[in-house]
């Protein structure tokens, strides 16, 4: 999770990933990951949520998880009202690593640079979940700009 002022940079206020026990059935999981969101969104208070869309690979079984993760995201923020803002894994590497087509690896080092961090972020889902939160504050600050330059 991230937060800025107008006219300052981004700043770290925490960072994670839920977890879930891979033996439980399917539902307990999604159960927990979205009670989890919930705790989360409730907790933070964030004004506006951004995920990324899912990238499908030839893995359908990864795919299939990545989409009910999101689905339940995009539900939790929805039920507490939150706005949710989407981006293209390809929009988050060009924003965060100046390259659309950026290794996981550049995604890690350039959110640890911008972020000001002394070690590159953990869990890799952590990683890409403040890329996508840098990505989003970016489009912010280009929409900001844009709405003043045709208010002059």
């Amino acid at each position: 999770m991230l937060c800025q002022t107008p006219g300052s940079e981004p700043s770290l206020i925490d960072c994670g990933a839920l977890r879930v026990n891979a033996r439980l059935p399917l539902a307990e999981r999604l159960a927990y990951l979205y009670d989890g969101l919930r705790t989360l969104i409730e907790r933070c208070q964030p004004s506006e949520v951004a995920v990324e869309e899912p990238f499908v690979a030839a893995n359908v079984r990864s795919a299939m998880a990545i989409g009910e993760a999101r689905a339940l995201a995009l539900l939790a923020a929805a039920q507490a009202g939150v706005p949710v803002c989407r981006y293209s894994p390809a929009e988050v590497k060009q924003s965060v690593t100046g390259y659309g087509r950026g290794s996981k690896g550049q995604v890690q080092e350039m959110v640890r640079l911008q972020l000001g961090m002394t070690e590159a972020p953990e869990p890799q889902d952590a990683a890409d979940a403040l890329a996508v939160a840098l990505c989003h504050l970016a489009r912010c600050r280009t929409n900001d700009m844009l709405r003043e330059g045709t208010q002059t």
